[in-house]
Protein backbone atom coordinates (compact mmCIF):
# COMPACT_ATOMS: atom_id res chain seq x y z
CA UNK A 1 0.00 0.00 0.00
CA UNK A 2 1.29 3.50 -1.15
CA UNK A 3 0.84 4.82 2.28
CA UNK A 4 2.26 2.64 4.43
CA UNK A 5 2.32 0.83 7.82
CA UNK A 6 3.80 4.01 9.29
CA UNK A 7 0.49 5.72 8.91
CA UNK A 8 -2.53 3.17 8.53
CA UNK A 9 -3.10 -0.33 8.92
CA UNK A 10 -5.80 -2.58 7.67
CA UNK A 11 -9.05 -3.63 9.67
CA UNK A 12 -11.24 -5.31 7.42
CA UNK A 13 -10.81 -5.99 3.81
CA UNK A 14 -14.19 -7.64 2.73
CA UNK A 15 -13.45 -7.95 -0.77
CA UNK A 16 -9.38 -8.21 -0.77
CA UNK A 17 -6.71 -5.69 -0.88
CA UNK A 18 -6.71 -5.04 -4.70
CA UNK A 19 -9.40 -2.73 -4.99
CA UNK A 20 -9.31 0.21 -7.07
CA UNK A 21 -9.30 3.28 -5.42
CA UNK A 22 -10.62 5.95 -8.42
CA UNK A 23 -10.42 9.11 -5.73
CA UNK A 24 -9.96 10.65 -2.11
CA UNK A 25 -12.50 12.47 -0.53
CA UNK A 26 -13.15 14.09 2.89
CA UNK A 27 -15.67 13.99 5.38
CA UNK A 28 -16.44 16.36 7.29
CA UNK A 29 -18.44 15.39 10.51
CA UNK A 30 -20.80 18.36 9.61
CA UNK A 31 -21.42 16.76 6.33
CA UNK A 32 -24.01 14.19 5.32
CA UNK A 33 -22.23 10.66 5.21
CA UNK A 34 -21.90 10.54 1.42
CA UNK A 35 -19.26 8.69 -0.89
CA UNK A 36 -19.04 8.17 -4.83
CA UNK A 37 -18.43 4.69 -6.31
CA UNK A 38 -14.67 3.99 -5.76
CA UNK A 39 -13.08 6.70 -3.48
CA UNK A 40 -10.96 6.45 -0.25
CA UNK A 41 -12.87 8.30 2.54
CA UNK A 42 -10.48 10.04 5.22
CA UNK A 43 -13.26 10.54 7.86
CA UNK A 44 -12.12 13.94 9.75
CA UNK A 45 -12.95 14.83 13.49
CA UNK A 46 -15.57 11.32 13.78
CA UNK A 47 -13.26 8.66 16.10
CA UNK A 48 -14.79 5.33 17.01
CA UNK A 49 -18.17 4.52 17.12
CA UNK A 50 -19.24 7.72 15.51
CA UNK A 51 -17.36 6.72 12.32
CA UNK A 52 -20.54 4.00 11.80
CA UNK A 53 -22.88 5.98 9.74
CA UNK A 54 -19.56 6.89 7.46
CA UNK A 55 -18.63 2.94 7.40
CA UNK A 56 -22.53 2.42 6.51
CA UNK A 57 -22.56 5.57 3.83
CA UNK A 58 -19.65 4.14 1.98
CA UNK A 59 -20.72 0.57 1.62
CA UNK A 60 -24.00 1.72 0.41
CA UNK A 61 -22.47 4.24 -2.36
CA UNK A 62 -19.59 1.74 -3.15
CA UNK A 63 -16.42 3.04 -1.55
CA UNK A 64 -13.40 1.86 -2.29
CA UNK A 65 -12.90 2.26 1.68
CA UNK A 66 -13.22 4.29 4.71
CA UNK A 67 -9.77 5.61 6.68
CA UNK A 68 -10.58 6.35 10.50
CA UNK A 69 -8.63 7.22 13.57
CA UNK A 70 -9.55 4.74 16.62
CA UNK A 71 -10.51 6.15 20.01
CA UNK A 72 -9.06 3.59 22.05
CA UNK A 73 -9.10 0.24 23.03
CA UNK A 74 -11.65 -2.44 21.73
CA UNK A 75 -13.15 -0.07 18.90
CA UNK A 76 -11.33 -2.03 15.73
CA UNK A 77 -12.60 -4.56 16.38
CA UNK A 78 -16.63 -2.78 16.22
CA UNK A 79 -15.51 -1.11 13.58
CA UNK A 80 -14.00 -3.80 11.50
CA UNK A 81 -17.79 -5.76 11.98
CA UNK A 82 -19.42 -2.65 10.60
CA UNK A 83 -16.98 -2.35 7.88
CA UNK A 84 -17.27 -6.10 6.69
CA UNK A 85 -21.49 -5.90 7.41
CA UNK A 86 -21.15 -3.07 4.72
CA UNK A 87 -18.89 -4.95 2.27
CA UNK A 88 -16.09 -1.72 2.06
CA UNK A 89 -12.51 -1.76 3.55
CA UNK A 90 -11.47 -0.20 6.98
CA UNK A 91 -8.33 1.51 7.11
CA UNK A 92 -6.85 2.91 10.66
CA UNK A 93 -5.00 5.76 10.74
CA UNK A 94 -2.12 6.61 13.73
CA UNK A 95 -3.61 8.73 16.03
CA UNK A 96 -1.01 11.59 15.80
CA UNK A 97 -0.78 11.66 12.22
CA UNK A 98 -2.48 14.58 10.39
CA UNK A 99 -5.31 14.57 8.47
CA UNK A 100 -3.81 16.61 5.48
CA UNK A 101 -0.46 14.49 4.93
CA UNK A 102 -2.68 11.44 4.51
CA UNK A 103 -4.67 13.39 2.06
CA UNK A 104 -1.38 14.16 -0.11
CA UNK A 105 0.17 11.12 0.07
CA UNK A 106 -3.22 9.31 -1.39
CA UNK A 107 -3.00 11.63 -4.05
CA UNK A 108 0.12 11.51 -4.94
CA UNK A 109 -0.09 7.89 -5.78
CA UNK A 110 -3.21 8.30 -7.75
CA UNK A 111 -1.39 10.78 -9.53
CA UNK A 112 1.37 9.22 -10.28
CA UNK A 113 -0.82 6.12 -11.55
CA UNK A 114 -2.27 5.66 -15.14
CA UNK A 115 -5.85 5.55 -16.65
CA UNK A 116 -6.63 2.26 -16.88
CA UNK A 117 -3.76 0.64 -14.90
CA UNK A 118 -4.38 1.96 -11.26
CA UNK A 119 -1.39 1.35 -8.90
CA UNK A 120 1.26 0.95 -11.79
CA UNK A 121 2.77 3.58 -13.30
CA UNK A 122 4.25 3.66 -16.73
CA UNK A 123 7.90 3.50 -15.92
CA UNK A 124 7.06 3.01 -12.41
CA UNK A 125 5.30 6.07 -10.31
CA UNK A 126 7.01 7.48 -7.22
CA UNK A 127 6.75 5.16 -4.46
CA UNK A 128 8.06 2.54 -6.66
CA UNK A 129 10.86 4.34 -7.29
CA UNK A 130 11.47 4.85 -3.42
CA UNK A 131 11.40 1.08 -2.98
CA UNK A 132 13.53 0.26 -5.90
CA UNK A 133 16.29 2.85 -4.65
CA UNK A 134 16.12 1.52 -1.12
CA UNK A 135 16.86 -2.06 -2.55
CA UNK A 136 19.69 -0.51 -4.70
CA UNK A 137 20.68 0.81 -1.76
CA UNK A 138 19.95 -1.23 0.74
CA UNK A 139 18.46 2.16 2.98
CA UNK A 140 15.05 3.59 3.72
CA UNK A 141 14.02 6.11 1.50
CA UNK A 142 12.32 9.34 1.34
CA UNK A 143 11.19 11.36 -1.74
CA UNK A 144 9.96 15.12 -0.95
CA UNK A 145 9.13 18.00 -2.40
CA UNK A 146 10.92 21.49 -1.98
CA UNK A 147 8.53 22.61 0.72
CA UNK A 148 10.06 19.25 2.66
CA UNK A 149 7.03 17.61 1.89
CA UNK A 150 6.61 13.87 2.23
CA UNK A 151 5.97 12.51 -1.52
CA UNK A 152 6.21 9.07 -1.04
CA UNK A 153 8.48 6.40 0.89
CA UNK A 154 9.94 3.01 0.89
CA UNK A 155 8.51 0.18 2.53
CA UNK A 156 10.43 -1.47 5.81
CA UNK A 157 9.62 -4.90 7.28
CA UNK A 158 11.45 -4.04 10.89
CA UNK A 159 10.33 -1.16 12.38
CA UNK A 160 13.53 -0.91 14.62
CA UNK A 161 15.57 0.04 11.68
CA UNK A 162 13.14 3.65 11.19
CA UNK A 163 14.89 6.32 13.17
CA UNK A 164 13.48 9.32 15.15
CA UNK A 165 13.63 11.77 12.17
CA UNK A 166 12.37 9.78 9.77
CA UNK A 167 8.98 8.11 11.53
CA UNK A 168 8.29 11.68 12.42
CA UNK A 169 8.66 13.20 8.92
CA UNK A 170 6.03 10.43 8.02
CA UNK A 171 3.69 11.36 10.34
CA UNK A 172 3.96 15.07 8.52
CA UNK A 173 5.58 16.25 11.83
CA UNK A 174 8.46 18.40 12.20
CA UNK A 175 11.91 16.76 12.64
CA UNK A 176 13.95 17.38 15.92
CA UNK A 177 14.99 20.72 15.46
CA UNK A 178 18.13 20.21 17.26
CA UNK A 179 18.98 18.01 14.30
CA UNK A 180 17.86 20.69 11.58
CA UNK A 181 19.76 23.80 13.26
CA UNK A 182 22.69 21.02 12.74
CA UNK A 183 21.98 20.30 9.15
CA UNK A 184 21.78 24.29 9.17
CA UNK A 185 25.09 25.09 10.59
CA UNK A 186 26.60 22.09 8.25
CA UNK A 187 25.42 23.82 5.12
CA UNK A 188 23.41 20.73 4.05
CA UNK A 189 20.13 22.94 3.22
CA UNK A 190 22.59 24.92 0.88
CA UNK A 191 24.12 22.03 -0.67
CA UNK A 192 21.44 20.42 -1.54
CA UNK A 193 19.77 23.69 -2.54
CA UNK A 194 23.35 24.56 -5.21
CA UNK A 195 24.38 21.09 -6.08
CA UNK A 196 22.70 17.75 -7.56
CA UNK A 197 25.88 16.29 -6.17
CA UNK A 198 24.93 12.99 -3.54
CA UNK A 199 26.38 14.49 0.45
CA UNK A 200 26.62 12.39 3.17
CA UNK A 201 25.62 13.23 6.53
CA UNK A 202 26.56 11.98 9.84
CA UNK A 203 24.25 10.04 12.32
CA UNK A 204 23.58 11.57 15.92
CA UNK A 205 22.40 8.79 18.53
CA UNK A 206 21.82 11.46 21.07
CA UNK A 207 19.18 12.65 18.53
CA UNK A 208 17.55 9.39 17.69
CA UNK A 209 19.04 9.87 13.97
CA UNK A 210 21.30 7.42 12.33
CA UNK A 211 23.80 8.14 8.83
CA UNK A 212 21.75 9.54 5.61
CA UNK A 213 22.69 9.94 2.16
CA UNK A 214 21.05 12.97 0.59
CA UNK A 215 20.77 13.98 -3.15
CA UNK A 216 18.90 17.60 -4.87
CA UNK A 217 15.78 16.49 -6.96
CA UNK A 218 16.45 19.45 -9.87
CA UNK A 219 15.41 20.54 -12.86
CA UNK A 220 18.06 22.60 -14.87
CA UNK A 221 19.10 24.69 -12.27
CA UNK A 222 15.33 24.76 -9.71
CA UNK A 223 15.32 22.39 -7.13
CA UNK A 224 12.10 20.17 -6.72
CA UNK A 225 13.05 18.45 -4.05
CA UNK A 226 15.02 15.45 -2.26
CA UNK A 227 15.49 12.56 -1.76
CA UNK A 228 17.15 10.83 1.54
CA UNK A 229 18.19 7.77 2.44
CA UNK A 230 18.34 6.67 5.83
CA UNK A 231 20.59 3.84 6.96
CA UNK A 232 18.51 0.65 8.31
CA UNK A 233 20.11 -2.06 10.87
CA UNK A 234 22.59 -2.88 8.06
CA UNK A 235 24.92 -0.45 6.33
CA UNK A 236 24.04 0.87 2.51
CA UNK A 237 25.44 -0.79 0.14
CA UNK A 238 28.75 0.27 -1.64
CA UNK A 239 27.44 1.88 -4.83
CA UNK A 240 24.32 3.71 -2.49
CA UNK A 241 26.19 7.13 -3.90
CA UNK A 242 25.80 6.61 -7.44
CA UNK A 243 22.10 5.00 -7.28
CA UNK A 244 21.30 7.99 -5.38
CA UNK A 245 22.12 9.82 -8.32
CA UNK A 246 20.23 8.18 -10.89
CA UNK A 247 17.16 8.04 -9.06
CA UNK A 248 17.47 11.56 -8.58
CA UNK A 249 17.75 12.17 -12.24
CA UNK A 250 14.75 10.05 -12.68
CA UNK A 251 12.38 11.73 -9.89
CA UNK A 252 13.03 14.83 -11.63
CA UNK A 253 10.74 13.31 -14.29
CA UNK A 254 7.43 12.58 -11.93
CA UNK A 255 8.21 15.56 -9.98
CA UNK A 256 7.94 17.87 -13.36
CA UNK A 257 5.16 15.97 -14.34
CA UNK A 258 3.33 16.17 -11.04
CA UNK A 259 3.46 20.24 -11.56
CA UNK A 260 1.55 19.37 -14.57
CA UNK A 261 4.42 21.70 -16.65
CA UNK A 262 5.27 18.93 -19.09
CA UNK A 263 2.70 16.12 -18.66
CA UNK A 264 1.84 16.78 -22.57
CA UNK A 265 5.69 16.37 -23.25
CA UNK A 266 6.47 13.57 -21.62
CA UNK A 267 3.87 11.70 -23.48
CA UNK A 268 5.27 13.16 -26.34
CA UNK A 269 9.02 11.98 -25.55
CA UNK A 270 7.56 8.24 -25.24
CA UNK A 271 5.93 8.71 -28.80
CA UNK A 272 8.72 10.18 -30.36
CA UNK A 273 11.28 7.50 -29.06
CA UNK A 274 9.22 4.20 -29.87
CA UNK A 275 8.99 6.13 -33.32
CA UNK A 276 12.77 6.59 -33.58
CA UNK A 277 13.14 3.19 -32.52
CA UNK A 278 10.59 1.60 -34.75
CA UNK A 279 12.33 3.82 -37.89
CA UNK A 280 8.74 5.53 -38.21
CA UNK A 281 9.92 9.15 -37.49
CA UNK A 282 13.24 10.64 -37.77
CA UNK A 283 15.34 11.59 -35.18
CA UNK A 284 14.64 15.56 -35.52
CA UNK A 285 11.67 15.63 -33.77
CA UNK A 286 12.87 14.02 -30.64
CA UNK A 287 15.86 15.67 -30.64
CA UNK A 288 13.84 19.23 -30.95
CA UNK A 289 11.74 18.34 -28.11
CA UNK A 290 14.67 17.64 -25.91
CA UNK A 291 17.35 19.89 -26.92
CA UNK A 292 19.70 16.90 -28.19
CA UNK A 293 22.70 17.29 -30.54
CA UNK A 294 21.69 14.59 -33.54
CA UNK A 295 25.26 15.07 -34.78
CA UNK A 296 26.59 13.45 -31.78
CA UNK A 297 27.57 9.45 -31.02
CA UNK A 298 24.27 7.62 -30.34
CA UNK A 299 24.09 3.43 -29.43
CA UNK A 300 21.16 1.36 -27.69
CA UNK A 301 21.22 -0.94 -25.12
CA UNK A 302 18.88 -4.29 -25.09
CA UNK A 303 17.46 -6.02 -22.23
CA UNK A 304 15.78 -9.25 -22.05
CA UNK A 305 13.88 -11.49 -18.95
CA UNK A 306 10.86 -13.62 -18.36
CA UNK A 307 9.06 -14.80 -16.16
CA UNK A 308 10.81 -18.30 -16.79
CA UNK A 309 14.16 -16.39 -15.95
CA UNK A 310 12.87 -14.98 -12.20
CA UNK A 311 15.00 -16.63 -9.71
CA UNK A 312 13.81 -15.34 -6.02
CA UNK A 313 11.31 -12.99 -7.09
CA UNK A 314 8.34 -14.23 -9.15
CA UNK A 315 6.23 -11.11 -8.42
CA UNK A 316 8.23 -8.99 -10.12
CA UNK A 317 6.39 -6.15 -12.43
CA UNK A 318 7.30 -4.28 -15.96
CA UNK A 319 7.94 -1.44 -13.24
CA UNK A 320 10.33 -2.76 -11.02
CA UNK A 321 12.79 -3.84 -13.29
CA UNK A 322 12.59 -0.56 -15.59
CA UNK A 323 13.29 1.09 -12.75
CA UNK A 324 16.37 -0.13 -12.17
CA UNK A 325 17.46 -0.15 -15.30
CA UNK A 326 16.43 3.89 -15.42
CA UNK A 327 18.29 4.12 -12.19
CA UNK A 328 21.66 2.83 -12.88
CA UNK A 329 21.79 3.86 -16.72
CA UNK A 330 20.70 7.97 -15.55
CA UNK A 331 23.58 8.00 -13.04
CA UNK A 332 25.78 6.84 -16.00
CA UNK A 333 24.43 9.40 -18.95
CA UNK A 334 21.64 12.25 -17.76
CA UNK A 335 20.58 12.20 -21.57
CA UNK A 336 19.39 8.21 -21.07
CA UNK A 337 15.87 7.72 -22.37
CA UNK A 338 14.29 4.57 -20.72
CA UNK A 339 11.71 2.69 -22.68
CA UNK A 340 9.63 -0.81 -22.52
CA UNK A 341 8.38 -3.05 -25.63
CA UNK A 342 7.10 -6.38 -24.51
CA UNK A 343 9.80 -8.15 -22.09
CA UNK A 344 12.49 -6.12 -23.44
CA UNK A 345 13.68 -2.68 -22.36
CA UNK A 346 15.54 -0.41 -24.24
CA UNK A 347 17.92 2.47 -23.40
CA UNK A 348 18.55 4.71 -25.79
CA UNK A 349 21.75 7.00 -25.24
CA UNK A 350 22.14 10.00 -27.13
CA UNK A 351 24.83 12.47 -26.66
CA UNK A 352 27.64 10.43 -26.19
CA UNK A 353 31.09 11.53 -25.93
CA UNK A 354 33.50 10.72 -29.26
CA UNK A 355 35.43 8.59 -27.30
CA UNK A 356 33.03 6.26 -25.92
CA UNK A 357 33.78 2.82 -26.80
CA UNK A 358 32.07 -0.97 -26.50
CA UNK A 359 33.87 -1.56 -23.38
CA UNK A 360 32.23 1.27 -21.26
CA UNK A 361 28.68 0.45 -22.72
CA UNK A 362 29.56 -3.24 -22.05
CA UNK A 363 30.17 -2.18 -18.24
CA UNK A 364 27.12 -0.18 -17.94
CA UNK A 365 25.31 -2.79 -19.28
CA UNK A 366 26.75 -5.55 -16.57
CA UNK A 367 26.04 -3.01 -13.62
CA UNK A 368 22.66 -3.60 -14.54
CA UNK A 369 22.50 -6.67 -14.93
CA UNK A 370 24.81 -7.88 -11.82
CA UNK A 371 21.82 -4.95 -10.16
CA UNK A 372 19.07 -7.09 -11.03
CA UNK A 373 20.93 -10.28 -9.84
CA UNK A 374 21.51 -9.11 -6.80
CA UNK A 375 18.67 -6.63 -5.79
CA UNK A 376 15.90 -8.51 -7.65
CA UNK A 377 16.85 -12.12 -8.06
CA UNK A 378 16.43 -11.57 -11.54
CA UNK A 379 18.93 -13.05 -14.38
CA UNK A 380 18.60 -9.83 -17.25
CA UNK A 381 20.54 -10.65 -20.12
CA UNK A 382 21.78 -7.22 -22.11
CA UNK A 383 23.09 -6.54 -25.43
CA UNK A 384 25.21 -3.66 -26.69
CA UNK A 385 24.16 -2.25 -30.09
CA UNK A 386 26.70 -0.25 -32.27
CA UNK A 387 28.25 2.96 -31.39
CA UNK A 388 26.42 4.86 -34.37
CA UNK A 389 27.10 8.66 -35.50
CA UNK A 390 24.55 10.18 -34.63
CA UNK A 391 20.96 9.73 -33.27
CA UNK A 392 18.80 9.08 -36.55
CA UNK A 393 21.28 5.76 -36.85
CA UNK A 394 19.67 4.32 -33.21
CA UNK A 395 17.49 1.94 -35.21
CA UNK A 396 20.46 0.65 -37.04
CA UNK A 397 21.59 0.51 -33.02
CA UNK A 398 18.64 -1.25 -31.82
CA UNK A 399 18.69 -3.88 -34.70
CA UNK A 400 22.14 -4.98 -33.87
CA UNK A 401 21.29 -5.00 -29.90
CA UNK A 402 18.10 -7.15 -30.98
CA UNK A 403 20.17 -9.77 -32.87
CA UNK A 404 22.24 -10.24 -30.27
CA UNK A 405 19.71 -10.62 -27.79
CA UNK A 406 17.68 -13.21 -30.17
CA UNK A 407 21.22 -15.72 -30.25
CA UNK A 408 21.42 -15.41 -26.45
CA UNK A 409 17.90 -16.83 -25.73
CA UNK A 410 18.36 -20.77 -25.11
CA UNK A 411 21.80 -20.45 -25.79
CA UNK A 412 24.58 -21.10 -22.80
CA UNK A 413 26.75 -17.75 -23.44
CA UNK A 414 29.64 -16.76 -20.92
CA UNK A 415 28.53 -13.41 -20.02
CA UNK A 416 25.15 -12.01 -19.16
CA UNK A 417 25.89 -8.53 -21.39
CA UNK A 418 26.99 -8.73 -24.67
CA UNK A 419 28.31 -6.88 -27.70
CA UNK A 420 28.84 -8.26 -31.25
CA UNK A 421 32.16 -9.20 -31.33
CA UNK A 422 31.44 -11.58 -28.63
CA UNK A 423 29.13 -13.52 -29.57
CA UNK A 424 29.56 -12.67 -33.57
CA UNK A 425 29.60 -16.82 -34.09
CA UNK A 426 26.16 -17.36 -32.42
CA UNK A 427 24.68 -14.61 -33.60
CA UNK A 428 25.41 -15.57 -37.49
CA UNK A 429 24.14 -19.26 -36.78
CA UNK A 430 21.09 -17.98 -34.80
CA UNK A 431 20.02 -16.10 -38.07
CA UNK A 432 20.48 -18.75 -40.48
CA UNK A 433 18.92 -21.25 -38.20
CA UNK A 434 15.99 -19.13 -38.39
CA UNK A 435 16.12 -18.45 -42.19
CA UNK A 436 15.71 -22.67 -42.26
CA UNK A 437 13.42 -22.05 -39.76
CA UNK A 438 11.26 -20.00 -41.91
CA UNK A 439 11.55 -21.45 -45.51
CA UNK A 440 11.36 -25.32 -45.33
CA UNK A 441 11.64 -25.60 -48.80
CA UNK A 442 15.66 -25.29 -48.50
CA UNK A 443 15.80 -27.73 -45.95
CA UNK A 444 16.80 -31.36 -46.74
CA UNK A 445 13.73 -33.32 -47.18
CA UNK A 446 15.89 -36.48 -46.14
CA UNK A 447 16.53 -34.86 -42.91
CA UNK A 448 12.74 -33.76 -41.91
CA UNK A 449 12.01 -37.81 -42.64
CA UNK A 450 14.59 -38.74 -39.84
CA UNK A 451 12.96 -36.63 -37.41
CA UNK A 452 9.64 -37.55 -38.25
CA UNK A 453 10.88 -41.24 -37.95
CA UNK A 454 11.91 -40.52 -34.70
CA UNK A 455 9.01 -38.80 -33.56
CA UNK A 456 6.62 -41.40 -34.70
CA UNK A 457 8.78 -44.52 -33.19
CA UNK A 458 10.42 -42.37 -30.41
CA UNK A 459 13.13 -42.80 -31.39
CA UNK A 460 17.11 -41.26 -31.40
CA UNK A 461 18.39 -41.44 -34.58
CA UNK A 462 18.56 -38.02 -35.29
CA UNK A 463 19.63 -36.74 -31.76
CA UNK A 464 22.65 -39.10 -32.11
CA UNK A 465 23.59 -37.98 -35.57
CA UNK A 466 24.12 -34.44 -34.35
CA UNK A 467 26.07 -35.38 -31.46
CA UNK A 468 28.37 -37.44 -33.72
CA UNK A 469 28.84 -34.53 -36.27
CA UNK A 470 29.20 -31.85 -33.39
CA UNK A 471 31.72 -34.16 -32.07
CA UNK A 472 33.66 -33.83 -35.52
CA UNK A 473 32.98 -37.74 -35.86
CA UNK A 474 34.55 -38.59 -32.65
CA UNK A 475 33.13 -41.57 -31.91
CA UNK A 476 33.98 -42.46 -28.42
CA UNK A 477 33.02 -38.77 -27.48
CA UNK A 478 29.84 -38.51 -29.16
CA UNK A 479 28.91 -41.83 -27.22
CA UNK A 480 30.25 -40.75 -23.86
CA UNK A 481 27.91 -37.31 -24.63
CA UNK A 482 24.63 -39.59 -25.28
CA UNK A 483 25.84 -42.06 -22.36
CA UNK A 484 25.64 -44.71 -24.83
CA UNK A 485 27.66 -48.00 -25.94
CA UNK A 486 29.80 -47.07 -28.61
CA UNK A 487 29.28 -49.61 -30.26
CA UNK A 488 25.29 -48.79 -30.10
CA UNK A 489 26.09 -45.08 -31.48
CA UNK A 490 28.09 -46.83 -34.57
CA UNK A 491 24.47 -48.97 -35.08
CA UNK A 492 22.33 -45.94 -34.93
CA UNK A 493 24.30 -43.72 -37.26
CA UNK A 494 24.27 -47.16 -40.43
CA UNK A 495 20.73 -47.08 -39.60
CA UNK A 496 20.14 -43.42 -40.04
CA UNK A 497 22.05 -43.67 -42.89
CA UNK A 498 20.12 -46.17 -44.39
CA UNK A 499 16.61 -44.86 -43.68
CA UNK A 500 17.66 -41.80 -45.32
CA UNK A 501 20.13 -42.13 -47.76
CA UNK A 502 22.73 -39.93 -46.21
CA UNK A 503 26.49 -40.05 -47.12
CA UNK A 504 28.25 -38.82 -44.03
CA UNK A 505 31.34 -39.02 -45.82
CA UNK A 506 30.49 -36.00 -47.85
CA UNK A 507 31.32 -32.58 -46.28
CA UNK A 508 28.41 -30.68 -47.59
CA UNK A 509 26.09 -33.09 -46.54
CA UNK A 510 27.60 -33.37 -43.09
CA UNK A 511 27.66 -29.18 -42.79
CA UNK A 512 23.84 -29.19 -43.94
CA UNK A 513 22.37 -32.21 -41.66
CA UNK A 514 24.49 -30.09 -38.43
CA UNK A 515 22.29 -27.40 -39.19
CA UNK A 516 19.09 -28.58 -39.87
CA UNK A 517 19.08 -30.91 -36.81
CA UNK A 518 19.74 -28.13 -34.53
CA UNK A 519 16.40 -26.51 -35.40
CA UNK A 520 13.78 -26.48 -32.37
CA UNK A 521 11.80 -29.09 -32.71
CA UNK A 522 8.43 -28.90 -33.93
CA UNK A 523 9.97 -26.26 -36.36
Amino acid sequence: MALGDSLVEVQAAPAGLDVEIRGVALLDPEDPPAAQPGELVLVIGARGRAAHPALRAAGRDGAAGVVVKLDGPGQAEALSENAVEAGVALLSLRSEARWEQVNALARAALDDAPPGHPGEAEGGDLFSLAQTTAILTSGIVSIEDSANRVLAYSRSSDSDEIDDLRQRSILGWQGPEAYLAKLREWGVFQHLHSSDEVISIDGHPELGIRPRLAVAVRSGDRQLGTIWVQEGSTPLSERSGQALLGAARVAALHLVRRRRELSEDLTLTRTLLAGLLEGNTGPQPLATHLGFDVTRPAAVLGFSYGTAEVVAAPELTHAEVTNLVSVHIAARHRSALVTQVGLRIYVVLPQLPRSIDIDTLRGWGQEIAEAARRHLGLLLRGSVGCVVPGLGDAPESRREADRILDAMLGVDVPTAVAALPDIQAEVLLSEVLTLLSGHPEIRDPRLTALVAHDSRHQGRLAETLLAYLQSFGDVRAAAAHLHVHPNTLRYRLRRAEELTGLDLSRPDQRLLAMLQLRLPPGT
